[in-house]
């Protein structure tokens, strides 16, 4: 699974998640996250 933000590769297993328009999201850190869920529009195609 990718970070949509930094496109980090992340283990299914974190635990920096988000949802969006019932999609799961996983980030590699707090500030990946925190990015995301601004505007998370931004960074889903």
């Amino acid at each position: 699974m990718k970070d949509p933000v930094c496109n980090m590769e992340v283990d299914e297993s974190s635990k920096f998640k988000s949802s969006h328009k019932g999609r799961t999201y996983a980030f590699c850190s707090a500030s990946c996250k925190q990015s995301f869920d601004k505007s998370p529009d931004s960074y889903v195609k």
